[in-house]
């Protein structure tokens, strides 16, 4: 048990190794990119404004356990229960990848289950942050002064 957990640790810490913190303007180009404005019917401005409330644009975070003991990560904090395999607990895996692939600065894999994640039923719901933060609000000032968004 004490290997798999440092063993665990280890990998983490290498995956932090090529974290990113991304500038707002750089994630919404990158994001364009992979054709995430108007995914679904959402803008831009929702998915910039959701990975900053998720994730300060920090592709390294690993969110606090949810009550189910489930984990959040990365960017857009892609829960474990659901949507990524992390080990511990039985997961869905909803995006068929190791939750540690959403730890790296490589965020093509995040923005693909993301887009899997907003065509469930919850859609941009799924996100806590989105839903308190970003829902319902002006988001004009999350593609502000970004030239080719």
């Amino acid at each position: 048990m004490k290997i798999q957990a440092l063993s665990a640790l280890l990998f983490l810490l290498i995956a932090t190794n090529e974290a990113k913190v991304w500038d707002k303007c750089e994630l919404g180009r990158e994001m364009k990119s992979k054709g995430m404005d108007g995914f679904q019917g959402y803008s831009l401005a929702n998915w910039i404004c959701m990975a900053y409330h998720e994730s300060k644009y920090d592709t390294s975070v690993v969110g606090p356990a949810n009550t189910d003991g489930s984990l959040d990560f990365g960017i857009f904090q892609i829960n474990s229960r659901y949507w990524c395999q992390h080990g511990k607990l039985p997961s869905a895996n909803g995006c068929n990848k190791p939750c540690s692939s959403f730890l790296n600065d490589d965020i093509s894999d995040d923005i693909e289950c993301a887009k899997r994640i907003v065509q469930d039923p919850q859609k941009m719901d799924a996100w806590v942050a989105w839903v308190k933060n970003c829902k319902g609000k002006d988001l004009s000032e999350w593609t502000q002064g970004c030239s080719n968004l």
